[in-house]
């Protein structure tokens, strides 16, 4: 059974930091296209960021560009969202979501892509 357990979200000041992190169990994430979307109250979820399988290469929103970084940590099972220069309007409940990526070395924030998902960590930031 594959299971993607959010974390690390929190309340921090606007420009503070925080770092997400997705672990999976049940999977390979090394083999999968990780993806991070968020939802604030009121609004559809989006895209935020991706990571493809095997080779690494990333994507994000253009809302998140040059604040926030993908990454992964093979040894741990693990993705991260460290999430920079943090915004009011950031605010959300974020969720990781995994595809299998055998073959692949792309990733896209389309949440149709995605058929595993994790049970979201809410950031807040204060202005």
């Amino acid at each position: 059974e594959v299971q993607l357990q959010a974390s690390g979200g929190g309340l921090v000041q606007a420009g503070g930091s925080l770092r997400l992190s997705c672990v999976a169990s049940g999977i390979t994430t090394r083999q999968y296209i990780v993806g991070w979307f968020r939802q604030a109250p009121g609004k559809e979820r989006e895209g935020v960021s991706c990571i493809s399988a095997n080779v690494d290469n990333t994507d994000y929103a253009d809302s998140v560009k040059g604040r926030f970084t993908i990454s992964r940590n093979n040894a741990k099972n693990t993705v991260y969202l460290q999430m920079n220069s943090l915004k009011p309007n950031d605010t959300a409940r974020y969720y990781c979501a995994a595809v299998n990526g055998y073959g692949t070395t792309w990733c896209n924030n389309r949440e149709s892509l995605y058929g595993h998902w994790g049970q979201g960590t809410l950031v807040t930031v204060s202005s």
